[in-house]
């Protein structure tokens, strides 16, 4: 029979890696770390240029809307990797997600985030030896593109996190990162960004009881004004944001 002291000291192993992969999760979702997210803005500079956002009553009917898209066209993506973090798995969901962005301005934009994620994420979580496997196999082939969802969701599943706390997690950084944009193109100040955000997460949390858990064929596109204002970002004389 183990000693008691030899029980002990396991379970103190085992909780020590639990707390470890905890701090793991909180750092993939804070905003310091530099995966690019900061220099998208989902379309709203050019919503603002084409007079659909005017006011922080419009920026709040348009992020919903993007969080709708995201939940019903990236959420599937975020769901098949987390469940099954493999090889395999992850460039099939890559390969599949590439051939359904047809708007330039956002495959380009996901594949610069999906990119940086996955080159932070190996630098970082080094406790996971196979995340930098997986990018060496794949860089500088055609095998992957590095779109962000696929990324985010093999990075989560590897890191331990459910996949209903993985896709939270995923429209967290989207509210997080559109607030973000709003905030720096003037339309809503820090505290009333905070604010407004804070109200948003409730329909946030509905969205995604909306459309957790489903397979990538049966994602979709909800709003298609989204998709034709962030296309038109690379025709704005003037812009701040990458997309």
């Amino acid at each position: 029979m183990e000693s008691k002291k030899e029980i002990d000291g396991a379970k103190e192993e085992t909780a020590s890696m639990s707390y470890s992969l905890q701090w793991s999760q909180w750092q993939l979702i804070d905003s310091i770390l530099p995966t690019g997210g900061f220099a998208h803005s989902f379309g709203i500079e050019a919503a603002i240029q084409a007079r659909v956002i005017l006011n922080p009553e419009d920026f709040q009917t348009y992020v919903i809307h993007v969080l709708e898209n995201t939940g019903s066209l990236l959420l599937p993506y975020v769901y098949s990797a987390a469940m099954c973090p493999d090889l395999d798995n992850w460039r099939k969901l890559d390969r599949m997600l590439d051939a359904t962005l047809t708007n330039e301005v956002s495959r380009k934009a996901s594949v610069s985030q999906g990119s940086a994620l996955m080159r932070v994420a190996a630098a970082v979580f080094t406790e996971i030896p196979s995340l930098k496997t997986m990018r060496e196999m794949s860089l500088g082939s055609d095998m992957a593109a590095f779109h962000h969802a696929p990324v985010f969701g093999i990075v989560c599943g590897l890191l331990g996190m459910d996949s209903e706390t993985s896709q939270r997690a995923y429209m967290f950084i989207t509210l997080r990162d559109a607030f973000s944009a709003a905030t720096r193109l003037n339309l809503v100040g820090p505290l009333g960004a905070a604010v407004l955000q804070h109200q948003v997460s409730i329909a946030a949390e509905t969205m995604l009881k909306r459309w957790m858990n489903r397979e990538v064929e049966d994602a979709c596109q909800t709003a298609p004004l989204l998709d034709t204002l962030q296309g038109c970002h690379g025709y704005l004389f003037s812009r701040l944001f990458s997309s």
